[in-house]
């Protein structure tokens, strides 16, 4: 038979005997050699395969729900820097009903985009070809007409292909009482040189089955080639009376099968836009060698023309099918890339993995380019036997420079960005054929496309080799391919950028062993403070509000520290070692720089304030140790390595430290120093604090070294004057408590403003230096205006920018302090008496300038 039959009815009867009769030799030899059965699962059975053996092993078949993924977690949503344009809303999904769970999970737990088969389960869109079908003498019973109708009322629901055309096949054996049928559909688009008709279904009688048809070989006809290529390219019907009176029949099969073809009638079918979707062959009418009449080729192109939409539907649903299928696996393998990225090998070999088990090929290499020589740095390579080797399973990364580079191809990609896809490498001059070697591995076909990453730069190649069917790579596989590569450069980049910041870690754990180090007074220094005899309280003065710290030197305020911590009885009560405490105070003085104003000095006075306020008030009680530990440490440290520059100066220069803090810059900052110095070694004055009081200590700590921002203060401050004004405050609340120690720490920072006009004066003077020192690097580094009290050409109004420092700022607080307690109210009167020195001298500056006009 030409391009139709290998055989006859009989004897292809007997050969279906024979052959299930090999089918139960082979299922009963498997049977008594369990571990050849076991061993071939475990290297052949694809994941499919494996989830459809735990479903039907885990449960009873009437108890698999219809969708795997009842216990599904739902995807979290992701957030962008940019609102994404909206392609459809989950509004237009309900419109035809619930549609399966974008993710899955399997049995073994593991969580995927892919749709899990379920045995038992039938395909909806594939009908039982024999379910509710007329028999042969029912059907010819019909006229034309009604019998049209009822063939195809039995192909309009089927939207599986094979399925589809076995039906139409069937039926048209009995519209045209033909003995053998076939269906060829066209593979390729216009143009395509390799464009052909593929068997779908050969040599189909009406009592054949889907079953036994998918067990033949099939059959590939090039375009315009014999009868069935030339009635595509043609467009006519073909009925040849005698086959072989026909120079385009091909007589090699019936010679081969010993089926003989008399009679063909040949149609093509085309589709709504009258495309060919394929060719319908009927061979030999029963009954005798009598030829196909008109009668025939009308009923049987009729029956096509349904036939060519019927096709057309089944192709769109299976293309939409293959399309869902194929963003499942892209789906699962972004899952797969972006689960765990912690080392470049790592994910370069479950992206390997991944694309040898799609696009079945024997070879899979990646090859990553140095950003620096534009060279290939590292090549990775996976065969398609190591997956099948017995620590398979094991392995966390791919061989890397196991077999040599093709580099005629993979730098040609590299360096033009352009995808090749090469079904003969000999035939083309960028293949080096040395690279074959001994011959053990022979290249024949390559498909080599770039990597890139989000800036769309190659910093890689991949590249595979000889697909394992021996066919050349086709589009379909240059366009799957694509979409892995793309998905690797956002993986190896990812990757690459997560193993720059571990390193960056690294780096910046060794910076801060080393700065703690160097930040860390001497040792010897802290033995020679721990051997000096500290003075009282008395003789210091430490209780006295208006205590002036000009009269002492370095060693002396170092020693005046150790004795607040002494009689705050902050030693004893929490067993820090007297070295220690000595040592942590020579590096919190050591951390401090020297700057004009904000310096070791300022920080001991502001320690002093506070302990001065703790202990004649007796706040220390209403604090408790803990709370006044906390506070003492805050004073002490909350400048810690000032600039001479306030938060304003960092946002404007663009500071690392600005990067790092979006608020309270510096106070975060000298926090942060803080807990360093307090956690570097041989500083460690809380180490025997109970988890609960140190955690409280840290809490105190930062609240207390962040209130000393005057942002901070001016957002609490009414809440604490209402407070304090209507009474009702309760000191054992810790809310109450909270806010009376940030207020505490803004009295002790701007305390100079209370003291004695001597001192005051000198204050004010070297902080409007620091200030002036911060607006010149403004004007000439930044090129900006600076504000009034940082603008040297406006240090006449000082007195002025005094009072409204004092009226607004520091008066209201101080005043709120001596409703608390009678005790403070010195401080209030400091302020006045100062408040009217300055006013003196806004005044006679004011008149100073009225003289000179």
């Amino acid at each position: 038979m030409g391009e139709s039959s290998d055989g006859n009815g009989e004897g292809q009867g007997c050969d279906e005997a024979a052959q299930q009769e090999e089918l139960e030799k082979i299922e009963s030899w498997l049977d008594e050699h369990p571990h050849f059965v076991h061993d071939y699962f475990v290297r052949k059975a694809s994941r499919q395969m494996v989830d459809s053996w735990l479903l039907s092993h885990s449960a009873p078949q009437g108890m698999i729900p219809e969708t795997s993924s009842s216990n599904s977690s739902p995807t979290s949503p992701s957030s962008g820097a940019a609102t994404p344009v909206r392609k459809i809303s989950a509004h237009e999904f309900e419109k035809t009903g619930l549609l399966r769970p974008i993710l899955n999970t399997t049995v073994d737990g593991i969580p995927t985009f892919l749709t899990l088969p379920l045995l038992g389960d039938a395909a909806p869109h594939c009908n039982n070809s024999h379910v509710g079908r007329k028999s042969r003498q029912e059907l010819r019973a019909l006229d034309e007409r009604e019998l049209i109708f009822e063939l195809v009322k039995d192909i309009c629901n089927d939207l599986e292909i094979r399925s589809l055309c076995h039906k139409i096949l069937q039926n048209v054996s009995i519209l045209t009482d033909a003995d053998r049928c076939s269906l060829f559909l066209v593979r390729g688009d216009k143009g395509d040189p390799s464009r052909c008709l593929v068997s779908q279904l050969f040599d189909v009688s009406c009592s054949s089955t889907i079953e036994q048809m998918q067990q033949k070989e099939e059959i590939k006809i090039p375009w315009g080639t014999g009868i069935v290529g030339y009635v595509a390219e043609s467009r006519e019907s073909l009925n040849i009376p005698d086959c072989y009176q026909d120079d385009r029949f091909n007589s090699r099969v019936d010679q081969k099968t010993g089926y003989t073809t008399h009679n063909m009638l040949c149609m093509p079918i085309l589709d709504v836009d009258g495309e060919v979707k394929g060719v319908a062959q009927i061979i030999n009418k029963c009954g005798g060698e009598e030829p196909f009449m008109d009668a025939d080729e009308k009923v049987f192109s009729r029956y096509l023309q349904f036939c060519g939409i019927g096709l057309r539907n089944a192709e769109l649903y299976e293309r939409s099918e293959l399309e869902n299928k194929r963003n499942q696996v892209l789906l699962d393998l972004a899952r797969m890339v972006f689960e765990e990225q912690s080392t470049i090998e790592h994910i370069v070999y479950r992206i390997m993995t991944h694309t040898q088990s799609l696009l079945q090929c024997e070879r899979c290499q990646i090859l990553l380019v140095d950003e620096n020589t534009k060279t290939f740095s590292r090549v990775f390579d996976l065969d398609v036997n190591d997956m099948n080797t017995e620590n398979a399973d094991a392995r966390k990364s791919p061989f890397e420079g196991r077999f040599p580079i093709n580099v005629g191809i993979t730098g040609y990609v590299a360096t033009t960005g352009e995808t090749l896809n090469i079904p003969d490498v000999l035939q083309d001059n960028k293949f080096d054929p040395s690279v074959d070697g001994d011959g053990t591995f022979r290249h024949h076909s390559v498909l080599c496309m770039p990597i890139r990453n989000a800036s769309t730069e190659i910093v890689g190649v991949s590249q595979l080799i000889n697909k394992l069917s021996k066919a050349p790579f086709n589009k379909n596989d240059e366009h799957l391919f694509e979409a892995f590569a793309i998905f690797c450069g956002m993986g190896i980049q990812n990757t690459q950028m997560y193993e720059k910041a571990v390193k960056a870690m690294a780096k910046t754990k060794v910076t801060l062993e080393v700065l703690s180090y160097h930040a860390t007074a001497p040792l010897e220094e802290a033995k020679q403070l721990s051997k000096c005899r500290v003075p009282s309280t008395h003789v210091y003065r430490l209780q006295d509000l208006k205590f002036n710290d000009f009269i002492l030197e370095d060693e002396d305020m170092l020693k005046a520290c150790l004795r607040m911590f002494m009689d705050l009885d902050l030693i004893e009560r929490f067993h820090i070692n007297y070295d220690v405490l000595c040592r942590w105070l020579l590096s919190v003085r050591k951390n401090y720089r020297q700057v004009t104003y904000h310096n070791w000095r300022h920080a001991f006075n502001v320690g002093q304030m506070m302990f001065a306020v703790l202990t004649i008030t007796k706040f220390c009680h209403v604090f408790g140790e803990v709370e006044t530990l906390s506070l003492l440490i805050a004073c002490l440290c909350h400048d810690l390595d000032h600039r001479g520059t306030n938060n304003s100066f960092q946002i404007k220069s663009c500071s690392p430290l600005a990067q790092l803090y979006s608020t309270s810059t510096m106070e975060h900052h000298h926090f942060d120093q803080c807990i360093m110095i307090l956690n570097s070694e041989g500083n460690q004055i809380l180490s025997h604090l109970s988890p609960d009081e140190y955690s409280t200590v840290v809490h105190v700590l930062e609240d207390a070294i962040l209130a000393t921002d005057l942002a901070v203060y001016f957002r609490r401050r009414g809440t604490f004057f209402q407070m304090v004004d209507s009474g009702n405050y309760n000191w054992r609340r810790e809310d109450n408590r909270e806010l009376l120690r940030a207020m505490l720490m803004t009295v002790c920072d701007i305390a100079a403003i209370t003291k004695p006009w001597d001192i005051q004066k000198v204050v004010a003077e070297l902080v409007a230096s620091e200030f002036f020192q911060q607006g010149d690097i403004e004007k000439e580094k930044l090129k900006i205006q600076p504000i009034d009290m940082m603008d040297r050409d406006k240090k006449d109004e000082l007195p002025l920018m005094q009072v409204r420092f004092i009226d607004s700022i520091c008066a209201p607080v101080y005043e709120a302090f001596a409703k608390i307690s009678d005790k403070l109210k010195p401080l209030m009167d400091g302020v006045r008496e100062n408040r009217a020195e300055w006013v003196k001298l806004a005044e006679a500056k004011n008149l100073s300038i009225c003289t000179d006009k």
